[in-house]
């Protein structure tokens, strides 16, 4: 009997002939909707992330700072090193906190949106303050594909001292252009057609020091799948932009 003739006999008895994932693929997950996930956020890890004390709950083994860290597949990047990303989106968000002396681990509205911040005063701190005392904080949103062994889908946040960072990268990425061949004319190229390197480096000032980023172009990325994919996420994060609801994994002063 053949290898064919086989299987269908199998098939015919209900059992399986050979395991199969493509054909079963996304089984399983029918009833799994964006809600039901979490968010992989990019930290780059401070000296009082919880990552770092050895005897948080929230320790992870070998976790330094200056390091970064994916908080969905738990994996720790060398920041001096650094990483290679694809940038794919791109939101401001204006998040309301409670005051810092509260360590509350979630912010209390995700998204007041631009705004809100006609409503609040600067405090001694520079700190960005509404009547009821709660902060609003600027948050530049990164989303990028983080390259590898396996690409990794992530969310990098900047805010206070990182704002001039975030805005440094977005003109780089913007000064990126290619020729269109039918006009020979320069067009502006896509944020996910470049790869780009991260690098954590440390930063002092009168709050003490910190690890903040560094970001660098590398190339034009040549792999089709890998550009695909880059495209393929750009496009479902700006279908739902304005759903997307970017929850803060931890507030920070930097």
């Amino acid at each position: 009997m053949s290898e064919e003739a086989r299987d269908l006999a199998n098939k015919k008895d209900g059992a399986l002939a050979k395991i199969d994932f493509v054909a079963d693929q996304g089984m399983g997950l029918e009833n799994v909707e964006k809600s039901d996930l979490a968010l992989p956020f990019l930290k780059l890890l401070q000296s009082g992330s919880d990552e770092t004390k050895k005897k948080h709950a929230k320790y992870v083994e070998g976790a330094e700072p200056g390091m970064f860290y994916n908080t969905v597949t738990k994996k720790l990047y060398n920041g001096e090193k650094g990483i290679e990303v694809i940038p794919v989106f791109y939101k401001m968000t204006y998040p309301e906190w409670a005051p810092f002396e509260r360590k509350e681990g979630r912010p209390i509205s995700n998204d007041r949106g631009p705004s809100i911040m006609a409503e609040t005063k600067q405090n001694e701190r520079n700190k960005d303050v509404l009547k009821n005392g709660n902060e609003i904080i600027k948050t530049a949103n990164h989303f990028v594909i983080i390259l590898g062994d396996r690409p990794e889908k992530a969310l990098m946040t900047m805010k206070s001292t990182q704002l001039k960072v975030s805005r440094g990268w977005n003109s780089l990425m913007e000064d990126q252009f290619e020729i269109d061949p039918k006009t020979n004319k320069s067009i502006q190229a896509p944020t996910f057609s470049r790869i780009y390197r991260l690098n954590s480096v440390e930063n002092s000032g009168s709050i003490g020091n910190w690890y903040g980023y560094n970001t660098t172009m590398l190339k034009k990325v040549d792999d089709v799948g890998l550009y695909q994919m880059a495209r393929d996420f750009h496009n479902s994060l700006k279908k739902s932009q304005d759903n997307l609801g970017v929850q803060e994994e931890e507030k920070s002063n930097y």
